[in-house]
């Protein structure tokens, strides 16, 4: 093996999405590899999915939570003044900067509270996973030549600004076939859901039979997209919007201009 292989053995970037939302329940893992490939689709406690993370030389970890509580940005008044449209008076003092700017695009995300201990399970679950990573020398995104960063995701933002409109509810059966079709557009190593269709006939329709083997769970679909937008966000950075405030909470969107509604 040449130094220039040995080099890029060294330094192949792992991607890896992780989806606390389940709170005490285990996490879902998503990791690829440069080309997209699925590394790997699975659960694990939050020790078990960082053993993982620790174990790999250079990665970019997305999370589907937040960073930190709300640290107060939406009540300074020089930072309202600068929105568009400015926020009335009173109004949105507890939501995080990202919030807000999600919550005018007709993007809805759950409230974080500036005190913990005010939060659900899953968020306050976020916060350790940020905080043990960062023990792991994982930085904060942006980090131009760290080898290991972290980043904050929000997939129902990643979903909606990928297909342009607001999807189905991804608990439902359809949400989830759109879900998995525009990450298979996106080139994911992942099954064709529209497969689906070709497997279904009237026997197996009239005797309840649906071949949902090859469909991914909500769960599973919303690590990969985080995953996927850890990729872009280092492979594609001219593809990203970043909102929210850097000290508070930045949220990584895989796509490089927002619409003023969705």
């Amino acid at each position: 093996m040449n130094e220039n292989q040995n080099l890029m053995l060294f330094t192949k970037k792992t991607y890896i999405g992780i989806d606390p939302t389940a709170g005490q329940r285990p996490f879902t893992y998503a990791a690829l590899d440069h080309d997209l490939g699925l590394l790997a689709l699975g659960q694990g406690h939050i020790d078990e999915v960082l053993a993982f993370v620790a174990g790999q030389r250079a990665a970019v970890v997305a999370v589907s939570g937040p960073r930190r509580p709300n640290q107060g940005v939406m009540a300074n008044q020089q930072v309202r003044d600068n929105l568009s449209p400015p926020p009335r008076p009173g109004r949105w003092d507890n939501f995080r900067l990202v919030e807000y700017q999600l919550r005018q695009r007709n993007i809805t995300m759950p409230q974080t509270r500036s005190d913990g201990q005010d939060c659900p399970m899953w968020m306050r679950m976020s916060f350790k996973l940020f905080h043990r990573l960062v023990a792991l020398d994982y930085q904060v995104f942006p980090q131009e030549k760290a080898t290991r960063q972290c980043m904050e995701v929000y997939p129902h933002a990643c979903y909606t600004t990928l297909l342009g409109n607001i999807p189905f509810p991804k608990h439902t059966l359809e949400g989830r076939l759109q879900r998995q079709l525009i990450l298979y557009q996106q080139k994911l190593d992942i099954p064709d859901p529209m497969r689906l269709f070709e497997e279904i006939t009237r026997h197996r329709l009239l005797q309840g039979i649906l071949p949902l083997e090859d469909l991914l769970l909500s769960e599973e679909l919303d690590s990969l997209v985080a995953a996927y937008t850890a990729w872009v966000a280092t492979s594609h950075p001219e593809q990203i919007t970043l909102l929210g405030d850097p000290n508070e909470g930045q949220v990584v969107i895989p796509v490089g201009a927002l619409k003023a509604r969705y």
